[in-house]
C-alpha cells in the first residue's frame, strides 16, 4: 500500500534546476506513520557495498618513503591546536593508524567485512613530493602493492586523486588553489596516476568535498592551508577546483577511457536542511542553502557548466564567471554522482550563514530525492557516509551502528519508494583515524585502533559484525517474527481501559435540597426560598451523581469489559487513619463501581497509585517519612481493610499498589512497600476472599530493555542488570524466591566498595520471606516503551554512573511527540521474559499507551500503536504460550491524562478519537481473526453479581413496581368480570 501511495505522490521525472524545491512538500505529505516505519527489504542485485579511508587520516608515515610535506602536515605542526581538536596527544596524521606500514592489516579488515569495494585516496605528496615531476618510486610501489592485494581479494578499488592533502610545495610556490596554475598541475598529477594504476581501477574520484577545501581552506582559514582570504578568495579557489576536475575528466575521457574503461566523477558533500515552517519563502531559503553548498559544484558539472542562479544573483561580483567555452568544457564531466554525506560536513563544517536561517537535518533520503529531482536522475554512488562515536569508545559502538542503520535504511527507501538510482554505498571509515579539525576526539572507523600502541592492531567493533551481516543479506530482508499474525484471544479475555484517577464530582443533586421554594410568577419569575420551612430529606442515590452517568456512558461506547482506576487514599482517609473518613467519596466510589457492574464492566481498583504531590499518601504519613516509616505499612493495611469492607461487594479485581516508582524509591522504602503489599494480600486472602470471591495482586511498571549492541556480551549484561533493578527488585520477592535478585545484591555489594556510593539493600527475615513470597494471584504490569542500553560511556547526559549504563537511541524507531519509542516487539519480549522468570503465572497488561500532540493526524500513531502492541501480545499468547489474561489501553480521556486519551476533551466536551473505534473493533473481534482462524465458541457469561446487586439496591422500587403490576392485573380482572355481567344482563 505504501509504495502505491508514494507513486501517487510522484517520483521525480527529468530533473532540472529548481525542481528539487518540491522535495519538502512531497515528504510533508507522505502517509504517517507508515512512511516512518523501518523498511525491511533488500537492495537491488549487484549493489556495491564498501568502506573507505583517506590517505592523511590513516596512512601516517609522513616522513617515510620519500614523501613530501602536505598542507595538512604543516597545519598540524603549527603551535596552535586547530579549533575543536583533541587535547595534546598524537600530532595530526604523522602516524595516525599507520596504514602505510600495515597495508595487509587493512586489506585483511576488508576481507573480513566481505565488501565489494574499497575507497581510498592517493597522497599527492607521496607520489610527487614537490607536487610535480619527478615521481617518487617508493610511493608508486606502495599503492601498486595495495591495488595488487585488492585484486587478489576481488575488491574493487575506488580511488580518490585528491583528498585535501595538497603538497605544501605547491602552496608555497603558487598559493595553492588560489592560483590558476593549479588545474594544469593537477591534470599532470592525474595523468601519472592513470598511467600507473588505471589498468586496475574502474572508479576514479578526482577530488573530495571541494566545498570544504575552497571555503575553509581559502575563505575562513579554519582548515589547511589556513588562508583567511574571505568569500572572494574562497569562490576563486572553487572556480579553479572545478576547472581542475574538468581537465582531469577530459584527460581520462580522451586518452584513457577507451583502454581502461573506467568511470570518473567528483565526490561532492552536502548537508540537508528543512524549513522552520512550511512556507514558500522558507522552502526557497532551503533550496538556496543547498545551491550554495552542493549546487555550487553540482550544477556546473551535471547541468549547464555554470553556478546556480541563486548564487549568481546574490553574490554579484564576488563569484567568478565562466566563459561559454568553459561552461561547455565543465558541463557533463561526471560519469555518476558521487555523494558524501555525514559527520564531516553536517553540523560541523557548514557555515551557519549558508543555512539561511533554516534548520539543519540529517535526512539522507530527502537529499537523495532532491539530487534526483535537481540533476536529471543521475546514477548515485554514496562514497562516504556514517556518523561518529566518542574518542573513548572502544568496542561497542552502538550509536555508530544506529546511525549507520538509519542512513542505509533511508538509502533503501530512496531506491524502493522514491525511484532514486543509487548503485553503491560506502561506510566511512574502514578504521579509526585522524578526524581532521576534530583530531582524535571522535572515532568513525569500523575497526578500533589504539593510537598510543606501537603495532596499531585493528580490533573489530560491534559495527563490523552489523555491517558484515548486512552485506551478507544485501540489506534488511523481512523477518518472520516481524509479520503480524491472525488469531484470537481466549474466552473471557479482559479488554480494558485505564483512568488513573476517575473524575470525582460529589456535588449534591438538586433533589437532595430539603428547602422549600415558592415560584414568583408575577414579578421576579424566580424561585424564592421559604425561610424556616423544610421538607423531609430522602436518601442519596447513585443517580444523583451526574459525573458518574457521563463516564459510564463513555465507557459503554468503548465496549470494554474492564475499567481500571485508582482510589485516592489521601482523600478517603485524610488523617491516614479511621478517625476521619470521607463517607461522601466512599459512597461515590461505591456508586461508580455498582454502575460499572450494571453495564457489565468489571471494576479493577488499585488501593494506591503514587502521584507527584505527597506520593498520594495522607499528609500525616507523607510528612513523617512516607514509605521510609514502618508505620505507613500498618496504616496501609488498615486502609485496605476499610476499602475491602466498604467496596468489596462491588470490586472483585484488586491491585494493592499500581506502578510503584522504582526510579525514585529508596531501598528502605521499597522494603516497606513490599511488606505492606504482602500483608494486604494476606489480609484479603484470609478475611475477605471466601465471601467476596475476588483476586488481588500488585501492578509494576515494566518497560523492556534491549542491549544496544545485540552481539555484545557486555551490553547484554547491562540489559539484564537494568531489568533486575527496574522490575526484579519488586517482582523477585513476590513472584520468585521471597528475596531480592542476586544480581542486584551482588552489584550493590560491588559498588559499595567505591567511596562514592554507600547503598544498603535491607534483608528480609525468614518469616518476612514467607510472608512476601507468593503474595499474588496474577502478574500485572504497565508497559509503554522499550529502551536500548549499552556498556560504553558515550553521552555523559544519558549515562547512569550508578548502574554504569549508557542509554542509546535507535533513530530508526518510530517515536511519539514526547520522543517515547514505539517498539511493539518489546511487549512480546517482556511477556516471554516474565514467563521464563516466574513460570506460567496469569498475566495482565494493565496499561499500554502512547501520547499524541492533540492533532488528529497523530492519532494515527495511536491506531498503529494499539494494533501492533496487541498483535505482539497475541504472538506471546499464541506462539510463546504466555498465560495472558487481559490487556488495558492507557488512557480513558485527555482530561485526566492529557495527550494519552482515547477521548479528547475540548471545551468541556468529550469526543472519541479514531483510535477508540479501532480498539472497539479489535475488542469486537477478540483479536485478529482471519479466514483460517477456528471459530471460538465462548459460553454466555452469566453476570450474577450485577443482577444480584441490582435487585439488592432497588428493593423499594421493585416493591412499588410489583404493587402497580398486581393492581393492574386485578383491575383488568374486575373490568372483564363486570363487563361480562353487564353483557349477560342486557341479553
Amino acid at each position: 500500500l505504501l509504495p502505491t501511495l508514494l507513486l501517487l505522490l510522484g517520483r521525480p521525472g527529468l530533473g532540472a534546476p529548481g525542481q528539487g524545491a518540491g522535495t519538502w512538500s512531497r515528504f510533508a505529505r507522505l502517509p504517517y506513520p507508515q512512511d516512518q516505519l523501518f523498511l525491511y527489504d533488500t537492495f537491488p542485485d549487484g549493489f556495491l557495498w564498501g568502506a573507505g579511508s583517506a590517505a592523511y587520516q590513516t596512512e601516517g608515515g609522513w616522513r617515510q618513503g620519500g614523501k613530501g610535506a602536505s598542507v595538512w602536515d604543516t597545519f598540524a605542526h603549527r603551535p596552535a591546536t586547530p579549533p575543536g581538536a583533541a587535547p595534546p596527544g598524537p600530532v595530526g596524521g604523522d602516524v595516525a593508524s599507520d596504514s602505510y606500514n600495515n597495508l595487509f592489516r587493512d586489506v585483511e579488515g576488508l576481507r573480513r567485512l566481505g565488501v565489494s569495494h574499497y575507497r581510498f585516496s592517493l597522497s599527492w605528496a607521496r607520489l610527487l613530493p614537490n607536487g610535480t615531476a619527478p615521481p617518487n618510486p617508493a610511493g608508486l610501489a606502495h599503492y601498486g602493492r595495495l591495488l595488487a592485494r585488492l585484486r587478489e581479494l576481488g575488491v574493487e578499488p575506488v580511488v580518490t586523486l585528491y583528498h585535501w592533502d595538497l603538497p605544501q610545495a605547491l602552496q608555497d610556490a603558487f598559493g595553492g588553489w588560489a592560483s590558476p596554475v593549479l588545474p594544469r598541475l593537477f591534470r599532470d598529477y592525474a595523468e601519472l596516476c592513470f598511467r600507473h594504476f588505471g589498468g586496475q581501477v574502474r572508479y576514479w574520484l578526482t577530488m573530495d568535498n571541494p566545498y570544504v577545501v575552497a571555503w575553509h581552506g581559502y575563505g575562513t582559514g579554519r582548515l589547511p592551508p589556513g588562508v583567511r582570504g574571505g568569500p572572494r578568495l574562497g569562490y576563486l579557489a572553487a572556480h579553479h577546483l572545478l576547472q581542475a576536475h574538468a581537465k582531469v575528466w577530459h584527460l581520462y575521457n580522451d586518452h584513457f577511457r577507451p583502454a581502461q574503461r573506467g568511470k570518473v566523477s567528483i565526490a561532492l558533500s552536502s548537508h540537508w536542511i528543512r524549513p522552520q515552517r512550511m512556507t514558500e519563502k522558507n522552502i526557497k531559503e532551503c533550496q538556496k542553502s543547498l545551491d550554495f553548498v552542493l549546487g555550487w559544484f553540482a550544477k556546473p558539472i551535471f547541468i549547464d557548466g555554470d553556478y546556480p542562479e541563486s548564487m549568481r544573483s546574490n553574490l554579484s561580483s564576488l563569484l567568478p564567471e565562466f566563459s561559454e567555452a568553459e561552461k561547455k568544457y565543465i558541463r557533463g564531466t561526471a560519469d555518476f554522482f558521487a555523494l558524501s554525506f555525514g559527520a564531516t560536513l553536517s553540523f560541523q563544517l557548514l557555515d551557519s550563514h549558508m543555512k539561511f536561517q533554516q534548520l539543519e537535518s540529517i535526512s539522507l533520503r530527502q537529499l537523495l530525492y532532491w539530487i534526483n529531482s535537481e540533476y536529471n536522475n543521475p546514477q548515485i554512488f554514496i562514497v562516504e557516509n556514517s556518523w561518529f562515536v566518542s574518542g573513548t569508545t572502544k568496542k561497542d559502538d552502538a550509536k555508530y551502528i544506529y546511525y549507520l542503520k538509519k542512513f542505509i535504511m533511508e538509502t533503501l527507501k530512496a531506491i524502493r519508494y522514491d525511484g532514486v538510482n543509487v548503485f553503491g554505498y560506502t561506510v566511512w571509515s574502514l578504521l579509526d583515524g585522524f578526524e581532521w579539525h576534530r583530531g582524535y576526539s571522535i572515532r568513525r572507523g569500523l575497526f578500533y585502533v589504539d593510537f598510543q600502541s606501537h603495532d596499531k592492531k585493528l580490533m573489530p567493533k560491534s559495527s563490523v559484525l552489523f555491517y558484515q551481516k548486512l552485506i551478507e543479506k544485501n540489506g534488511f530482508p523481512p523477518l518472520p517474527e516481524n509479520q503480524p499474525i491472525e488469531g484470537v484471544f481466549p474466552c473471557g479475555f479482559a479488554w480494558g481501559i485505564v483512568d488513573n484517577y476517575i473524575q470525582v464530582d460529589t456535588t449534591p443533586a438538586q433533589f437532595l435540597d430539603s428547602s422549600v421554594y415558592v415560584w414568583d410568577v408575577h414579578q421576579t419569575k424566580k424561585l424564592i426560598k421559604v425561610d424556616g420551612v423544610y421538607a423531609s430529606k430522602r436518601k442519596r442515590h447513585c443517580v444523583d451523581f451526574a459525573a458518574i452517568r457521563l463516564q459510564i456512558s463513555l465507557l459503554q461506547e468503548m465496549h470494554v469489559t474492564h475499567f481500571h482506576f485508582s482510589l485516592r487514599w489521601s482523600l478517603i482517609l485524610p488523617l491516614g487513619n479511621l478517625s476521619l473518613i470521607n463517607h461522601t467519596l466512599v459512597h461515590y466510589y461505591q456508586c461508580f463501581a455498582s454502575e460499572l457492574l450494571r453495564v457489565n464492566i468489571t471494576p479493577v481498583v488499585a488501593l494506591w497509585q503514587p502521584m507527584i504531590e505527597n506520593q498520594e499518601l495522607p499528609v500525616s504519613l507523607a510528612k513523617y517519612g512516607a514509605w521510609e516509616n514502618t508505620e505507613t505499612v500498618q496504616a496501609f493495611v488498615e486502609y485496605a481493610r476499610f476499602c475491602f469492607t466498604s467496596l468489596g461487594d462491588y470490586v472483585k479485581f484488586w491491585i494493592t499498589m499500581n506502578e510503584p516508582p522504582v526510579k525514585n524509591l529508596t531501598y528502605t522504602a521499597g522494603h516497606n512497600l513490599l511488606k505492606a503489599h504482602a500483608k494486604v494480600w494476606h489480609l484479603y486472602d484470609k478475611e475477605f476472599r471466601r465471601s467476596q470471591k475476588g483476586k488481588i495482586s500488585i501492578a509494576l511498571q515494566a518497560d523492556w530493555v534491549e542491549p544496544a549492541c545485540p552481539f555484545s556480551r557486555n551490553d547484554q549484561e547491562v540489559a539484564d542488570r537494568i531489568l533486575e533493578f527496574d522490575i526484579g527488585w519488586l517482582a523477585e520477592p513476590i513472584f520468585g524466591n521471597g528475596d531480592y535478585p542476586e544480581l542486584m545484591r551482588a552489584w550493590l555489594h560491588r559498588i559499595n566498595g567505591v567511596d562514592l556510593y554507600n547503598f544498603h539493600l535491607p534483608y528480609f527475615s525468614e518469616d518476612e520471606k514467607k510472608l512476601i513470597q507468593g503474595s499474588f494471584d496474577f502478574f500485572a504490569f504497565s508497559h509503554y516503551t522499550t529502551a536500548l542500553v549499552g556498556s560504553e560511556k558515550e553521552d555523559a547526559v544519558k549515562y547512569d554512573h550508578f548502574l554504569e549504563v549508557q542509554m542509546i537511541n535507535d533513530i530508526t524507531w518510530l517515536h511519539s511527540p514526547s520522543r517515547a519509542a514505539v517498539v511493539p516487539w518489546g511487549l512480546r519480549k517482556l511477556l516471554k521474559w516474565v514467563k521464563s522468570k516466574y513460570g506460567d503465572v496469569p498475566i495482565y497488561v494493565m496499561a499500554n499507551g502512547v501520547d499524541d500532540d492533540q492533532n488528529m493526524v497523530h492519532d494515527k500513531l495511536r491506531v498503529y500503536y494499539i494494533q501492533n502492541y496487541i498483535n505482539e501480545a497475541l504472538k506471546a499468547y499464541t506462539l510463546d504460550g504466555v498465560n495472558l489474561q487481559g490487556y488495558f489501553v492507557y488512557s480513558f480521556n485527555d482530561k485526566t491524562a492529557p495527550k494519552y486519551g482515547l477521548y479528547s476533551y475540548v471545551a468541556n466536551q468529550y469526543e472519541p478519537k479514531p483510535s477508540l473505534k479501532h480498539y472497539r473493533e479489535i475488542i469486537g473481534n477478540n483479536g485478529f481473526p482471519g479466514p483460517e482462524t477456528p471459530e471460538l465458541l465462548c459460553p454466555e457469561e452469566v453476570a450474577l453479581c450485577p443482577e444480584c446487586h441490582f435487585f439488592r439496591t432497588r428493593k423499594s422500587l421493585l416493591a412499588f413496581i410489583s404493587f402497580i403490576f398486581v393492581a393492574f392485573i386485578v383491575t383488568i380482572v374486575f373490568i372483564t368480570y363486570y363487563s361480562k355481567r353487564v353483557e349477560r344482563r342486557y341479553k
